[in-house]
């Protein structure tokens, strides 16, 4: 396929999830897109590695290889790829930003390719599921990724193909962070496999993943009721 090719598809694929008439909609997504929706998850996901590491030095190393998910994939993002490519977002492309359907007040001057917003939501997501190891809560997290990578086409700040990129480089970092932080976890713990009712594999509660997907959950319905404002 040729590039030329490749990239109207690209806008092709953008014009079907971009934007909508309904003020109401536009409330949601801009609620489900904001970093600062998503706290409460992350705090929630702080207590469960709290909760169930029993000393400082396991709590480190979970939370480092957390950290390690949005510094590596938010610093080459944002820090190499995006400068070195230098595409446009839809929203300030010439040939586009008069086509889509954009929020009033949401702008960004930073380049498109590729979506760190993807990149890191899918990079914590992948390293969560892996050491939790809870089939309900990689749903959750899932479905969460999934969303947020929509709201950047709703915005018209990504294109498809600047969001599947992020997403597999996401996948890759929240693989790689997990690989490093179980390197140094076994340096330090004896490995022990779970079997419980009560614990995953790995020895996180299940009442505590429950608490994390209520958080979630909760999270999810407040982004209704802060479309209201929007409104």
């Amino acid at each position: 396929m040729e590039l030329s090719t490749f990239l109207e598809l690209d806008k092709d694929i953008l014009l079907l999830f971009n934007g909508s008439d309904s003020l109401f909609a536009d409330g949601v997504i801009m609620a489900l897109t904001s970093g600062w929706l998503w706290i409460p998850l992350y705090l929630s996901l702080f207590y469960i590695i709290v909760k169930n590491n029993e000393t400082m030095t396991q709590i480190m190393l979970a939370v480092g290889g957390a950290v390690l998910c949005v510094l590596v994939a938010d610093g080459v993002t944002d820090g190499i790829v995006k400068p070195l490519v230098g595409r446009l977002r839809p929203c300030n492309e010439p040939a586009l930003k008069y086509i889509i359907d954009t929020v009033p007040g949401l702008f960004d001057k930073n380049f498109s390719f590729f979506s760190a917003h993807a990149a890191n939501i899918c990079a914590l997501s992948t390293f969560f599921s892996l050491l939790i190891r809870d089939w309900r809560l990689m749903i959750g997290l899932g479905f969460w990724s999934a969303v947020s990578c929509y709201t950047r086409l709703y915005l018209g700040m990504h294109y498809p193909s600047d969001i599947l990129v992020g997403i597999l480089f996401g996948l890759f970092v929240g693989y790689f962070s997990y690989r490093v932080y179980i390197y140094f976890y076994n340096m330090v713990t004896p490995r022990i496999t779970y079997v419980s009712t009560q614990y995953t594999a790995t020895g996180y509660s299940l009442s505590d993943v429950d608490v994390v997907l209520c958080v979630l959950a909760l999270l999810f319905v407040s982004s209704i009721f802060f479309s209201f404002a929007w409104i």
